[in-house]
């Protein structure tokens, strides 16, 4: 999906289709237009996509687990460049340290309580009837040298 279908949606039904609020999406694109100056500056060809649409790219990735592949057709490009593009927002995102997962130790100090469940899944022999000379029957075999 082009970002220019999808530029003048209401906040409600733009958050219901990328995840995330307007705003969040313009602090995302200041970010990479930062960054991408930058990348300018080194060389290179210039990209197909626009950059909204390769952040959009970007969050139906995140959101929808779509494949590279799928996500490449669906903006008529291969799927190592859908595959590079999504990598270089995530990395410059996550450098800019406006965008980042918390971390562990952060995780620990929450105040939610998690219930955990175990479950034992080890394997245990069946039990099959032991064999006697009593119950089976001897045939003799013929014709066999």
């Amino acid at each position: 999906m082009r970002f220019e279908k999808i530029k003048d949606l209401g906040g409600d039904k733009f958050r219901r289709l990328t995840g995330i609020k307007k705003n969040t999406f313009d602090e995302i694109l200041n970010i990479l237009e930062a960054a991408e100056i930058k990348k300018r500056k080194l060389g290179g060809p210039k990209n197909k996509l626009s950059l909204e649409d390769r952040v959009l790219m970007t969050l139906e990735y995140l959101r929808e687990y779509r494949t590279y592949f799928h996500i490449s057709q669906s903006y008529n490009i291969s799927e190592s460049a859908c595959y590079r593009i999504i990598k270089w927002i995530e990395n410059t995102l996550i450098k800019s340290n406006k965008f980042s997962l918390p971390g562990r130790k952060e995780l620990l100090k929450t105040d939610n309580s998690f219930e955990i469940i175990l479950i034992d899944a080890t394997e245990s022999p069946i039990e099959r009837p032991k064999k006697n000379k009593k119950n089976t029957t001897q045939v003799k075999r013929r014709g066999i040298r």
